[in-house]
């Protein structure tokens, strides 16, 4: 078995205790791999914190809290970056300020009012870091994990148009999910959804499959016969139904299955995000959201998860409990060894379109499948999908394309502009101005640079 020592890891939000955590357990459950994670947060401490934590798993790899973007990356092999633009609190105006004037949201991260709130606020941090990138490690591969995915790893190719990045998603997990229960619930058995192909193309949470098959079988017409079935009572993956309320990421896939039978192709992503990109047939109102057989994410929720994983890490540095690395199922670690050249890969990934998909402009951060090998990343030739679906991608495409001009520009007036043409905001001028006004307000502590 070959082994590659010595890799230098740049975490960037490496304070987290979700993403950051998840990376330390696939690290230490890999064989063919060991080096150093240097981790860089804003919050210091909770990077100290994760650095006395992680050293604590496996030998094989040495953590290191670092205070400056240049100590992290210089001579980096890869950077992760996974980080929370201003805290839950910000999250909490993005995403329920809106509720005063009509406007439900489901998850509130990339796309609807709460999307551009935490564009404006995350895409200038995403141009420091790109910039940083450019002068102390221009040859490293950067894997994405934030969102907004799209604008985030857009504005990185802005600033630096030679990096090497990605954005990494997990949504197109529960599309081979659905299509090998709909395979199974035809021909038996189980299959394992890592045996599904598909091809992706649109932009992240709200990418589309128009081809997908099981070894020599066309899933598309089975996926039709599972939609048709299941249109009314939806079908849930894991066993988890409409009638749990205390469980805040209930998805029946009505949303899904009525797209799919509307469009002839099938969305990727769970109902929470597609929801949003439509306009508010779903999110209309809570009644029509229940009806849909899904549910909103309250930040609270969030909050109160933020302070058990926070109990969590004083039982861990204390040594009351210990850290038990598990696979998290996320491709970070797969995505090091196709780079390094111990495997190759196929996997959807979030980059700018270089003609991999028809109809979307060059430049544009779109997500399709690519392959992964030693020391490449290649987009694979996606083609288009139905005219009904490209014309919703292009626009949500054009909209986040505007979000990286505003953002590069600090230009309230074009960031507004995207705000009241997000498909969720139903406003008349004079609304829609209050309402970006008040969320502007409540988190201006981390709009440094713009102006009202």
């Amino acid at each position: 078995m070959t082994k590659i020592n010595n890799i230098k890891i740049a975490y960037i939000g490496g304070g987290s205790m979700n993403w950051a955590w998840s990376v330390m357990g696939d690290l230490a459950l890999e064989p063919q791999l060991s080096g150093e994670v240097r981790l860089y947060d804003t919050d210091h401490d909770s990077a100290i914190a994760n650095e006395k934590i992680a050293n604590t798993i496996t030998p094989e790899w040495k953590y290191k809290a670092c205070a400056t973007l240049e100590s992290t990356l210089t001579g980096a092999d890869f950077v992760f970056v996974s980080i929370l633009p201003g805290t839950f609190d910000e999250m909490e105006s993005d995403v329920h300020l809106p509720e005063k004037y009509g406007i439900f949201q489901a998850v509130g991260d990339t796309t609807g009012p709460a999307g551009v709130l935490r564009s404006m606020r995350t895409a200038p941090m995403f141009a420091e870091i790109g910039l940083a990138i450019k002068e102390y490690c221009p040859n490293a591969w950067v894997i994405n994990y934030t969102n907004p995915m799209a604008v985030c790893t857009n504005m990185m190719y802005q600033v630096f148009p030679q990096i090497k990045a990605i954005g990494c998603c997990h949504e197109a997990f529960h599309a081979q999910e659905l299509l090998a229960k709909a395979y199974e619930a035809k021909h038996g058995g189980e299959i394992p959804r890592s045996d599904v192909s598909m091809n992706i193309l649109g932009v992240n949470h709200f990418a589309w499959v128009n081809e997908a098959s099981y070894k020599n079988v066309d899933l598309m017409p089975l996926f039709a016969e599972l939609a048709e079935k299941y249109k009314d009572s939806g079908f849930s993956l894991h066993g988890v139904t409409e009638n749990d309320p205390a469980n805040h990421f209930v998805n029946m896939n009505k949303v899904c299955f009525d797209l799919f039978l509307r469009y002839g192709a099938l969305p990727v992503a769970g109902d929470r995000h597609l929801a949003e990109f439509m306009p508010p047939w779903y999110l209309a109102n809570l009644e029509t959201v229940l009806e849909w057989g899904f549910r909103l994410t309250p930040v609270s929720w969030r909050k109160e998860k933020r302070l058990q994983l926070l109990a969590k890490r004083e039982r861990l540095l204390s040594g009351e409990q210990k850290f038990e690395p598990s696979s998290s199922g996320e491709e970070g670690t797969a995505l090091i060894k196709a780079l390094l050249g111990l495997s190759d890969m196929m996997v959807s990934v979030n980059m700018p379109n270089r003609g991999q998909m028809e109809g979307i402009p060059h430049g544009v951060v779109i997500e399709t499948n690519a392959h992964i090998g030693r020391d490449s990343i290649r987009p694979v030739f996606a083609g288009r999908l139905p005219f009904a679906v490209q014309m919703q991608i292009a626009h949500h495409a054009a909209q986040q394309e505007m979000l990286v001009n505003a953002c590069l520009d600090f230009d309230t007036d074009l960031a507004f502009n995207v705000f009241m043409a997000d498909n969720l905001v139903n406003l008349s001028l004079k609304d829609g101005r209050k309402l970006f006004g008040e969320m502007f307000e409540n988190t201006k502590a981390y709009l440094q640079g713009w102006q009202l």
